[in-house]
């Protein structure tokens, strides 16, 4: 049962997102026959460091998606307190569900089954316009946005930019 709900919440949320397309990121599968896979475009939000970036990454759903949250892995470089170094992203709503063993988030700031593409989406483009320093995936990054956001952390985020623009439609 797990399974067609899945399918079928994945293959609703691919259509929705073809019909009506959300501000500042694009969606679609990676290859026609696997609806667990999906390839996202998030456009660097404006007046942030990341404006005019294209920056690509990857959403892996589990099986028991919506139980469970998918994976999400930028693929072009991104330096971001919040995206480790192997371009995993790290934010509370794609952390498993239920109590947090550190205590640091609440169960509801956390992976729910309503969650869909779009309101994943809408919570890392947020991300890149508000960086969590107080829980870093990447401490060189957090450390550099804390301590010196206009100078090393803003000349990197810059040339992560550029980069994605060029690689952006390869």
């Amino acid at each position: 049962v797990t399974f067609v709900c899945s399918t079928l919440s994945l293959s609703r949320q691919v259509g929705e997102l073809n019909k009506n397309p959300v501000e500042g990121f694009s969606a679609g599968l990676i290859d026609d026959n696997d609806l667990y896979r999906w390839e996202v475009l998030i456009i660097g939000p404006p007046d942030t460091l990341y404006e005019g970036g294209v920056f690509k990454a990857h959403l892996t759903f589990p099986k028991d998606y919506p139980l469970r949250p998918p994976k999400m892995k930028f693929i072009t470089e991104i330096w971001h307190p919040n995206v480790d170094k192997n371009g995993d992203v790290c934010i509370s709503i794609l952390h498993e569900p239920g109590e947090d063993k550190y205590g640091y988030e609440k169960p509801e700031e956390r992976w729910l089954p309503i969650h869909t593409v779009e309101t994943i989406m809408i919570s890392v483009i947020s991300m890149l316009a508000d960086p969590n320093g107080d829980s870093p995936a990447n401490v060189d990054a957090a450390k550099e946005w804390r301590e010196d956001r206009n100078g090393e952390f803003k000349r990197k985020v810059a040339r992560c930019v550029r980069k994605s623009q060029e690689t952006a439609f390869e």
